[in-house]
């Protein structure tokens, strides 16, 4: 059934009927057979494959909030080292992590550096999905079409949607970074832009090397801290890795156990099983684009004329969000719950979309049936900052003019764009915001 102004007011009856329930999705408090991997242990008919696993939480230990500078980073090691061991920390593993720790001056580049364009989201689109990325997934989906499978109908998490993910985020494993950890979460300690948030990291990477989960070489990743296939962080491995492959130990190098941690993070984070994390629909001649942007019941995008471009059913209470990614001019996406709950990936909305589209890519499915408005182009840095400012000068605050686009700039911009004869989408280009960022 499509979401049709016409059947309005039949919408809290119709879209209820088929559609996964609010209480579907309430947290089991037993816990859960693991499940097995495939290859070296075999499932029988008989075992059952039970609801999510409770999320492990382990205590955490913390240290006071570390000062602003130091004046080497031998300095901040010698400090983070007694506050770590006061902290109840064992002195030797202290001494072991940070003794090999080096200055890695990439990572507080990477860290602190911005790209002078932003992205048009076709732009990531097309290298989220692209064709080689797409068929290597067809091909890793259909190598552990068993085992993701029942992760499945563990955690409630689509298959397709676990695959995505890990060839974001690795390329199915044949990309885990090559940045020594203690290194790079020691540089980001001493000189990054979150100070506190990588020392916690370091702490969380001690607690896994002090249990056994993982081992004290390589201990290679990304420069920002990413370890695995899933390139989990280490405090999230902490809280949200899983042994999926039973051999007693959570090992986010593992396939096994990095696949089955990525879906019970989603689960944890409120997947909802059953929902597309977005559903392209169409909007009619007289809609009200002031209200992009906003969540509402999906009924109530109904009443508005909202229609879905393919026949689905949704709960007629079910927050949605309107978002148009390009604009007027592109595809317009009512976004689901489980959009967000990707988010807790890469807190991006493209990063969201860039999953999205290449979970339907791997499922045989279509992709987006309006074009993007390609002839649009990005703002640089500096156009962003200047837009910021003028913005916040003449009302219409962006929270900040730090040069990126992020949802207080976009709504500024709404809410400018509709006191100034555009139409309001939200949408920030060169030329939309031209009479904003020229001198």
């Amino acid at each position: 059934m499509m979401l049709k102004k016409q059947y309005a007011t039949l919408l809290p009856l119709l879209f209820i009927a088929g559609c996964v329930s609010q209480q579907s999705i309430q947290k089991p408090v037993q816990q859960p057979n693991k499940p097995q991997p495939q290859g070296n242990t075999q499932v029988t008919q008989t075992q059952t494959i039970k609801v999510k696993p409770a999320p492990v939480v382990v205590e955490q230990k913390t240290v006071v909030t570390p000062k602003p500078s130091y004046r080497s980073f031998a300095d901040w090691k010698s400090d983070f080292s007694m506050r770590a061991i006061s902290a109840g920390n064992n002195p030797a593993d202290v001494q072991r992590l940070l003794g090999s720790a080096y200055l890695n001056e990439q990572a507080i580049s990477l860290d602190s550096g911005q790209p002078e364009f932003s992205k048009m989201p076709w732009d990531y689109a097309d290298s989220a999905a692209s064709s080689a990325r797409i068929a290597n997934g067809k091909r890793k989906l259909s190598e552990q079409r068993s085992y993701l499978s029942r992760l499945e109908s563990q955690y409630g998490v689509n298959a397709e949607i676990i695959t995505a993910i890990w060839g974001m985020e690795s390329s199915y494993g044949a990309v885990t970074g090559s940045s020594y950890l203690p290194s790079s979460l020691s540089s980001l300690a001493y000189d990054g832009r979150r100070q506190e948030f990588a020392e916690t990291q370091l702490l969380s990477l001690l607690q896994l090397l002090q249990r056994g989960d993982i081992y004290w070489s390589p201990l290679e990743g990304s420069w920002a801290g990413g370890m695995g296939e899933t390139q989990f962080i280490p405090a999230t491995w902490v809280k949200h890795g899983v042994d999926g492959d039973g051999d007693g130990h959570r090992n986010p190098w593992s396939t096994a156990d990095a696949l089955a941690s990525a879906a019970n993070y989603l689960s944890n984070s409120g997947w909802v099983r059953g929902l597309q994390p977005f559903y392209e629909v169409t909007l009619p001649a007289s809609f009200d684009y002031s209200v992009v942007n906003s969540k509402q019941p999906a009924y109530r995008w109904a009443e508005l004329g909202v229609d879905t471009i393919d026949d689905v059913s949704l709960d007629a209470n079910t927050q949605m969000e309107l978002w148009l990614p390009a604009g007027k001019d592109g595809p317009a996406l009512l976004l689901s719950p489980n959009f967000d709950v990707i988010k807790v990936y890469n807190n991006s909305s493209n990063y969201a979309l860039g999953v999205s589209l290449l979970s339907k890519a791997i499922a045989g499915q279509s992709g987006l049936r309006k074009s993007w408005p390609r002839y649009e182009r990005p703002l640089s840095t500096s156009q962003v900052t200047r837009l910021q400012q003028r913005l916040t000068s003449a009302g219409y605050d962006t929270k900040g003019a730090d040069g990126i686009i992020g949802t207080n700039t976009r709504k500024a911009f709404q809410r400018w764009q509709g006191d100034n004869g555009q139409t309001p989408d939200g949408f920030i280009s060169q030329s939309s915001a031209s009479s904003l960022t020229t001198w």
